[in-house]
This record gives C-alpha cells, structure tokens and sequence, in this order.
C-alpha cells in the first residue's frame, strides 16, 4: 500500500490553489472538482474518513458552484457514507444536504432513501422521537412517487417507534391501515395477522378492555380467516387474562405463544409493559383489601 493519506493531502492542495488562481470561472470549479475527487479517493484508500468526508463537501461546493445539483447531492452522498464511519452528526448532516438538493430537482425516490437514511442513523443513536419523524418523511416521498412497498417499511418503522414512545394510538392505526391495504394484494395477504397482532399488542398497552374486544372484532370482519389463527388466540386469551386481573394466566399465555414462535424484543417491551401494568393494578386492589 502507497502513502494515499500523503497523496491526498497532495491532491486536496492543488485543487485549493485551482480555486484561488486565476483562470475562467467554470473551468477553475471543473478542475477543482476533478482533483477533490481524486484527493477523496484517496483519503479513502487511507481509511482517513473525517478527511474524505471533508473533500466530498468541497467537492459538493464546487458542484453547487456549476449549478450541478445532482452531482452536488451525490458528493454530499459520499460525504455522509465517510462520516458514517466516524461521526453520525456529519452524516445526518451531509444526508440531509442531498436529500434537499435532491428534492429541489425532482429526484423525490432518492430524497425518500436518504430521509430514510437519516432516519436509521438516529434510531442507531437510540433517538427514536427523530427517527419517527424522518422515516414519517420519508414514507410521505416513497408515496409521492407510488413506491408503496418503500413506503409501507417506513410507515412499519414509524408504528414500531410510536408504540416504543407510548404513542399507541399512533402505532394502532398505522399497523391497521397497512393490514387494510395488505388484504387487497394476494403477495401481502399472509403478512395481514402480523400487523394485526401488533395492532391489537399496542391496544394491550393502553389497556382499555372495552378497545381490545372491538379490535379483535373489527380484525375478524377485516380479515375472516384471522380467528383462526394463533395471533388471534393469543390476543384474545391476553385479553381475558387483563379482564380478569389474572397476572399468572397472562404469563402463561405469554409463554405458551413464545414456544412456538418466539417472541422478538419489541413485543417483549409491550407485553412486559402491559404485565406491569395488570400487575400494578393487583397489587392496588391487594392493598383495598
């Protein structure tokens, strides 16, 4: 392997000089670009990231200065994926600055990924109330551009982030919408007691007994094959459990379910919340007594 760090200091100096020097105003920004591209590439090869990043967003400079917004926002693309290495602040950053440029020129699919990007980045940082807001963003582009399925994974995301900040309202109707839409597509119909069954895991948290008994019985007249299934079982016989403020019999329905399919950690998060919950609410009525 070659010094590429010190030929990308190199690199990144002539395209310095380029733009400081005389010389026509296109053709200065035209060989700049070039030689900021050459200087990234090998910043790259030196696994020297924060410096890559930093000549991407000259390079995006230069392109803004030729009015080449596409390659400005693709420059800004390749900046965010050196900082994602690095620093996700400068990534969200530089991904926010192509997503802007890209919408500005109609590229509303590209937007889409890259509002989704950020969106990953801050989940990633554990920020769930910002990543609801850029995967609900970009949700709203993959639909502008009839990208349904894109669209539909962001919206999932937004529902799994809502129920997480106990926006359960918000969740249920995303997960029953996308259901609804599921049951008109032959691909999609297996997936429709999935969303259902996270549906009716949101209604347990809010813990309306009244609420959960109408959603199994919409859920029924949605989709008739749904009372049938294990999901359905498992959500009714959860909600028999609450009804009867039984904690033991709403852990045993937990158990038998997870033997047969296991249960991932964001069910676990609510069904453990609803638990406590019906066991707070023991324990109140024990102390009545």
């Amino acid at each position: 392997m070659g010094d590429y760090g010190g030929k990308g200091e190199e690199l990144e100096k002539k395209a310095e000089k380029k733009l400081s020097g005389w010389g026509l105003f296109g053709s200065k920004y035209e060989d700049a670009s070039d030689l900021f591209d050459k200087a990234a590439n090998s910043y790259k090869l030196s696994k020297s990231w924060d410096k890559a990043g930093g000549v991407y967003i000259k390079l995006a400079n230069c392109h803004l200065k030729l009015e080449s917004k596409h390659e400005a926002a693709s420059a800004y693309v390749d900046a965010a994926n050196c900082y994602k290495k690095t620093s996700a602040q400068e990534a969200m950053s530089c991904f926010n600055n192509a997503m802007n440029l890209f919408m500005e020129i109609g590229r509303l699919n590209m937007a889409a990924r890259y509002c989704k990007e950020i969106g990953e980045l801050y989940e990633a940082e554990q920020d769930f109330e910002k990543a609801m807001d850029f995967f609900e963003r970009s949700a709203d582009l993959f639909q502008s551009e009839e990208v349904t399925t894109s669209a539909n994974q962001c919206r999932q995301k937004v529902a799994q982030f809502a129920a997480q900040l106990e926006q359960y309202p918000k969740a249920v109707e995303i997960y029953e919408s996308i259901a609804r839409q599921s049951m008109n597509n032959n691909l999609l119909k297996y997936s429709v007691r999935g969303f259902l069954l996270n549906a009716g895991l949101c209604q347990l948290c809010r813990g309306d007994i009244v609420a959960i008994t109408n959603s199994l019985e919409q859920y029924q007249e949605l989709d008739p094959t749904f009372s049938g299934t294990r999901e359905y079982k498992f959500l009714a016989d959860l909600a028999s459990a609450i009804d009867e403020e039984d904690v033991g019999k709403f852990t045993d329905v937990i158990k038998e379910f997870d033997s047969m399919t296991r249960l991932d950690a964001w069910k676990t998060t609510l069904l453990l919340r609803a638990k406590n919950a019906l066991k707070a609410k023991e324990d109140e009525e024990d102390d009545l007594t």
